[in-house]
């Protein structure tokens, strides 16, 4: 983890979020000094479950793996954060911990705001708390359909809808899967190493997706799909 010299001012940086936008000149100014840019290196811990949670974390840049630690070697994957994507927004309203850890896949750029100066702009500026309230409100459907796909679905379903998620829209600019191990996907599906392994060949098999060393290209999403919904 480095710190940035040349840390971008938030009244000028291309990378700020859209919300941000909505403060005014002295809010923004306020919230730059309340903030510091790092830069963590491929495998470094941007923070960990359990830990003092002093800041909201933006993305700037990178590809960070959001997870849970549900035993001494045991975790699920809830999510990847690109560019634009805040973490750990919940200190914000009194959580003292993270809740999640998250670890930087690739070399990421990261905005760390002290969360009680964001909590002080919110009382201040109801719109800019409307806004980026309800931007991070949309991880809510996310974790709702991760919840039902470990809960109620079959190992070829979990598989199905954690390849759907890994290689969507949001994602295509990472080729995320050159960063992912297969446990990591099999951690997102919430089955063996093994299992995964073995449902991705099979779908390779069925013409559903193609292998090329860590890379995995989806061929047939509607069928992948179709095994996501009825599995």
């Amino acid at each position: 983890m480095t710190e940035n010299s040349n840390t971008a001012n938030c009244t000028n940086c291309e990378h700020f979020s859209k919300c941000f936008q909505h403060l005014f000149p002295d809010e923004l100014e306020f919230i730059n000094d309340k903030k510091i840019q790092l830069t963590y290196l491929q495998g470094e811990t941007l923070f960990k479950q359990g830990a003092f949670a002093p800041y909201v974390m933006f993305v700037i840049d990178g590809l960070v793996k959001v997870y849970l630690q549900t035993g001494s070697n045991k975790q699920i994957n809830i999510r990847l954060a690109v560019e634009g994507d805040y973490l750990a927004f919940s200190s914000v309203f009194d959580e003292n911990i993270y809740n999640y850890s998250a670890v930087a896949l690739k070399d990421s750029v990261v905005c760390m705001i002290d969360k009680t100066a964001l909590r002080k702009l919110f009382l201040k500026n109801s719109e800019f708390a409307m806004r980026i309230t309800s931007r991070n409100c949309r991880n809510e459907a996310w974790l709702l359909d991760m919840l039902k796909n470990v809960t109620y679905k079959q190992m070829r379903g979990k598989i199905a809808s954690s390849l759907l998620y890994l290689s969507s829209e949001k994602f295509l600019n990472h080729n995320v899967f050159q960063y992912l191990t297969r446990k990591d996907i099999a951690d997102f599906a919430s089955i063996t190493t093994e299992s995964t392994i073995k449902f991705i060949k099979e779908f390779e098999k069925e013409g559903i997706l193609k292998l090329d060393g860590k890379d995995i290209t989806i061929i047939d999403q509607r069928v992948l799909e179709d095994i996501a919904k009825n599995g």
